[in-house]
């Protein structure tokens, strides 16, 4: 039986991504709790959801296409948010600069598989 999106490589690593990046913006300051961190949260979370979210609405092409590109824009905000936490709190630069390399490296399969629906998928 299947697992349905649980099967899919960027739905896996997005989650990873997750709980490593919660993780990560409770090292920031106590102020920052629902100030930054609290949008590097919900944009990490995003980024699964809307691959979830997409995936349930998979029989209609351009839904799942829609919900992909939303997780794809919420990889790019999140990233940008890891820039300003290495630019705002250097200490915290090393591991904010390891999370933005691997939501680089997950927007590039995004984009992949957004394409891969595009000229692939059947509805």
């Amino acid at each position: 039986m299947s697992k349905g999106y649980k099967e899919l490589e960027v739905y896996r690593i997005s989650l990873d991504l997750f709980v490593k990046t919660h993780r990560f913006s409770f090292k920031m300051p106590k102020y920052e709790t629902y100030e930054l961190g609290s949008q590097l949260r919900r944009s990490a979370d995003s980024v699964n959801s809307n691959i979830v979210e997409g995936y349930g609405r998979r029989s209609y092409k351009n839904d799942f296409i829609k919900f992909l590109i939303y997780s794809h824009s919420s990889n790019d905000e999140t990233k940008n948010h890891l820039l300003k936490i290495k630019l705002v709190y250097p200490e915290l630069s090393e591991e904010a600069e390891i999370l933005q390399k691997s939501y680089d490296s997950l927007g590039i399969k995004l984009h992949n598989f957004i394409e891969y629906v595009r000229n692939n998928w059947r509805s």
